[in-house]
C-alpha cells in the first residue's frame, strides 16, 4: 500500500505540472451574443442639471406621470466604507453606493463579482412606484450591480439610469448592468428638488421625457465559449423554462429570461422569451427577444415553438393574474365563452376594456428570428404547449388554469377539448415522436409513452422507474436530424432559474430512452493526464483546477454486484459541503448524496419513490443501463463565482446521465471508495473555456 501511495503521488505531481497543456484540435461551442452596449440620444437639452458648484436644485414638470425619463451622471468611484448616496430625488429616486455582504446571494447574487480583497461594493438605483394590482401600493423597485463587474471599478465613469413605462435600467459607460420591470409610475408632482454628492458626482443631467436608446451593434459582439451550463450575461441573469424546435436545418432555443430567481417585477417574474439558434451546434447566434415585455401587465409563461402555414411561431401564456385579479382580465370572458360554446374563442388584446391574459402567440417574419406578436388570445390557458402533428393537425396541451388535450382547425378559429383528463395540467408539457412511439414530457416529474397508431392508453413511465429525468428542469426534446434527439432545459441555482444545458437521448427498441453527453457541447480540454492506472480502495487525489473532466473505467468483480463512489471534497478534505456520486450495480441505481466520512452515502430516492431530480441536490436515478459489463464513467466538474458553487455532471456507460449543483462547494480533492469493483485508467483533463 505505501508503494501504491508513492505511485499516486508521482502521477498526481505530473498532473499538476502538465495540466496546462492544450489539447490539439479541440473545438468548443461558442455563442455570438448581441452587444450589451447602448447609444443614447436626446431630442433636446436637459430639463435640469446639477454640478459640483451647484449640487442642489429644483425642477418643474407639466406631467406628474412621466412615462420616461433619463438621469445621466459623471462619477468618480473611489474606495469607501459604509454607504454613500450619489443622487437623490427625495421620496422618489435614490442612487447610492454601499458595501454589500460578500456571503449574501439572496435576490441579486452580488457575490458573483467581488473585489480582490473580498469586499463587495455595489451601485444601486431605487425608484418609488405607485403600483396598481391586487392591492394599490407604493413600493421601491431597486436595481444594481457589483462594481467588480466593471473592467476598471475605480475611477471616472458615466452612469445612466433610464425609466420607461416597462423598464427601470442602469448603464455604466453605455453597458447595460441591470434592469427590472415596472408596475406603476413615480409621482413627480409639479415641482421637485434633487441633489448630488459632489464628492463623487461632478455632473448630473435630467431628461424629461427620457433619451432615445438603441443597441450599439457595432461594439463588442461577444463570443461566449462553453454553451453547456451557460448563463446570460450579468451577475443575476439566469435561464428559465426552455422550449426548442428544429426547423429548416436550424435548432432554435427559446428560454424564459430570468433575473433574481423569479423575484423581478415585484416577485411575479417579469419573464419573457429570449432566443438563440444554431445550424451546427458549434456556432450559436443570439437573436433579439421573441416576446419582449412591452406592457406593464405582461409577464410571460412557458409555451412552445411550432410551425404553422410554413411559418415559425411560438405560443406562450400571459400570467396577467399575477399582477391583476382575474376580474380585471380577459379570463372570465374567455372561460364564459368556452362554457357556452364548448370551444375556446378568439379575443383581441384590448387593455382599455380588460387586461389580456391566457394563451397567445408570436410569428417570425423571416422564419429564423424577427418575431412579431399576434395580439390574439386563443385560449384561457396560461401555459399553452401548441404543436403540429406529422399529419398537419394543430394540437395543444393546456397547462395552468386549464388541462387536457385540445385541437383546432386554425390558431384562431376556436379550440375543442378532445381529452379533458390528459395531460393533467400544471407543469409545462412537450410532445415528441420517435420511431413508433409518441412521448409526452410533463414539466419536472412526468413522462408518458404510447405506441403510435394503436388505440392504447398512455403509459406512465415514471411509475415504472424508467424515466430520463436527470436534473434537467422542464426538459424540451427535439429531433435534430440523422436520427438524433436532444433534451434541453435548465437547472436551479439556489432558486428558480439557472444554467442552460443539453443532453443527447438514446432510444431502445422497447421505447425506453437513455441519456448521454452531446459530443458537440463537450467543452475543450487539455490533453488527458493519467492519475492512476489502477485505483485502490480509499485513494484520494488533489485537484488544482476549478473546471475539469474525469474519466475512468469500471469492471465489476461479480455480475450485478458491487458499488463505486467518488466524493468531491473541499480543500480541507472534510465532508462538509462535500458531494458523493455513487453507482450501485446490485440495485441498478446511480445517485448524488452528501459525502460521508466512512462507508457509502445514504441511499437516495428516485422520482417514483418521492425524490426530485429537478432540485439537483440529493437524488437517485434507477434502472440504469449498460453496467452489467465493464463500462466507462465521465464526470464534468464546473465552478465559478457567479454560480457560487459547483455543477457535477456524470455520464455512466454512455447511456445514463445525472447532474447536481452543490452550493458553496469548491472541489479540491476527490476520494474513491469501491466494493467488489475494479477501477482503472483514471484520467483528468482541465477545461480550457
Amino acid at each position: 500500500m505505501p508503494y501504491m501511495k508513492k505511485i499516486i503521488l508521482v502521477i498526481t505531481s505530473f498532473y499538476l505540472l502538465q495540466s496546462g497543456l492544450a489539447q490539439s484540435g479541440a473545438v468548443s461551442a461558442k455563442l455570438h451574443t448581441l452587444s450589451p452596449y447602448f447609444l443614447f440620444t436626446a431630442s433636446g437639452t436637459p430639463s435640469a442639471t446639477l454640478s459640483t458648484s451647484r449640487p442642489k436644485g429644483d425642477f418643474t414638470t407639466d406631467n406628474t406621470r412621466q412615462e420616461s425619463f433619463t438621469i445621466k451622471m459623471l462619477v468618480n468611484f473611489q474606495p469607501f466604507s459604509g454607504e454613500q448616496t450619489l443622487l437623490e430625488v427625495p421620496g422618489m429616486i435614490t442612487i447610492k453606493l454601499r458595501q454589500a455582504d460578500p456571503e449574501n446571494r439572496n435576490r441579486q447574487n452580488y457575490p458573483a463579482a467581488k473585489m480582490q480583497d473580498g469586499s463587495l461594493p455595489v451601485l444601486e438605483a431605487g425608484i418609488m412606484l405607485n403600483s396598481p394590482g391586487i392591492n394599490l401600493f407604493t413600493r421601491q423597485l431597486e436595481i444594481g450591480h457589483p462594481l467588480a463587474s466593471l473592467k476598471n471599478p475605480w475611477g471616472k465613469h458615466e452612469v445612466i439610469v433610464h425609466f420607461t413605462k416597462t423598464h427601470w435600467t442602469i448603464y455604466v459607460d453605455n453597458e447595460l448592468m441591470d434592469n427590472d420591470f415596472v408596475v406603476g409610475y413615480p409621482h413627480w408632482w409639479h415641482q421637485r428638488s434633487w441633489q448630488i454628492n459632489p464628492a463623487v458626482v461632478s455632473e448630473a443631467s435630467l431628461y424629461l421625457p427620457g433619451m432615445n436608446v438603441e443597441r450599439d451593434n457595432k461594439r463588442n459582439i461577444e463570443q461566449m465559449p462553453g454553451l453547456q451550463y451557460w448563463t446570460p450575461r450579468g451577475h443575476n441573469s439566469w435561464v428559465g423554462d426552455v422550449a426548442t424546435i428544429y426547423h429548416d436545418g436550424r435548432y432554435h432555443v427559446f428560454y424564459l429570461y430570468d433575473r433574481r430567481h423569479h423575484a423581478s417585477k415585484f416577485g411575479v417574474g417579469g419573464h419573457y422569451f429570449e432566443h438563440f439558434s444554431t445550424t451546427d451546434f458549434i456556432t450559436w447566434t443570439e437573436h433579439e427577444a421573441a416576446t419582449p415585455i412591452e406592457e406593464q401587465w405582461e409577464t410571460i409563461g412557458t409555451g412552445s415553438p411550432f410551425v404553422y402555414n410554413n411559418k415559425l411561431c411560438i405560443s406562450y401564456g400571459l400570467h396577467t393574474s399575477r399582477i391583476y385579479p382575474d376580474s380585471l382580465t380577459e379570463y372570465p370572458d374567455m372561460l364564459r365563452y368556452f362554457n357556452q360554446h364548448k370551444k375556446s374563442g378568439s379575443f383581441s388584446s384590448n387593455p382599455e376594456e380588460a387586461y389580456p391574459s391566457g394563451a397567445t402567440y408570436s410569428v417570425s417574419q423571416d422564419n429564423v428570428s424577427n418575431f412579431k406578436k399576434s395580439g390574439a388570445l386563443f385560449h384561457y390557458s396560461e401555459n399553452p404547449s401548441v404543436f403540429t402533428t406529422p399529419e398537419g393537425k394543430l394540437k395543444m396541451y393546456a397547462n395552468y388554469k386549464a388541462k387536457g388535450t385540445w385541437e383546432s382547425a386554425s390558431l384562431d378559429s376556436g379550440w375543442y377539448c378532445t381529452d379533458p383528463d390528459f395531460p393533467l395540467g400544471g407543469d409545462c408539457t412537450f410532445d415528441f415522436r420517435w420511431g413508433k412511439y409518441e412521448y409526452v414530457v410533463g414539466g419536472f416529474t412526468s413522462l408518458w409513452r404510447r405506441t403510435i397508431g394503436k388505440n392504447e392508453p398512455w403509459k406512465d413511465i415514471v411509475a415504472e422507474g424508467k424515466d430520463f429525468y436527470n436534473g434537467v428542469g422542464v426538459p424540451s426534446v427535439s429531433p435534430i436530424g440523422n436520427g438524433r434527439y436532444i433534451m434541453a432545459g435548465w437547472m436551479p441555482i439556489t432558486g428558480w432559474g439557472g444554467p442552460f444545458l443539453i443532453h443527447e437521448l438514446i432510444q431502445y427498441p422497447d421505447g425506453r430512452i437513455g441519456t448521454k453527453w452531446m459530443k458537440e457541447l463537450i467543452p475543450a480540454t487539455t490533453d488527458a493526464v493519467l492519475l492512476a492506472k489502477n485505483v485502490e480502495q480509499k485513494n484520494a487525489f488533489p485537484v488544482k483546477d476549478e473546471n475539469f473532466i474525469l474519466t475512468f473505467d469500471v469492471v465489476p468483480q461479480k455480475k450485478k454486484n458491487g458499488k463505486v463512489a467518488l466524493s468531491f471534497l473541499p480543500a480541507d478534505g472534510s465532508n462538509k459541503k462535500g458531494c458523493e456520486m455513487q453507482i450501485n450495480i446490485a440495485a441498478f441505481t446511480a445517485q448524488y448524496s452528501d459525502a460521508v466520512k466512512d462507508g457509502f452515502g445514504e441511499m437516495q430516492k428516485s422520482i417514483r419513490n418521492g425524490g426530485n431530480p429537478s432540485l439537483v441536490g440529493n437524488y437517485a436515478i434507477e434502472n440504469i443501463m449498460g453496467v452489467e459489463k465493464p463500462f466507462t464513467v465521465r464526470i464534468l466538474v464546473k465552478s465559478n463565482t457567479k454560480l457560487g458553487g459547483t455543477i457535477i455532471d456524470t455520464e455512466i456507460a454512455g447511456q445514463n446521465t445525472l447532474v447536481t449543483y452543490r452550493n458553496g462547494l469548491n472541489v479540491d480533492n476527490i476520494l474513491f471508495n469501491q466494493e467488489r469493483m475494479d477501477i482503472h485508467n483514471l484520467k483528468i483533463m482541465k477545461i480550457v473555456d
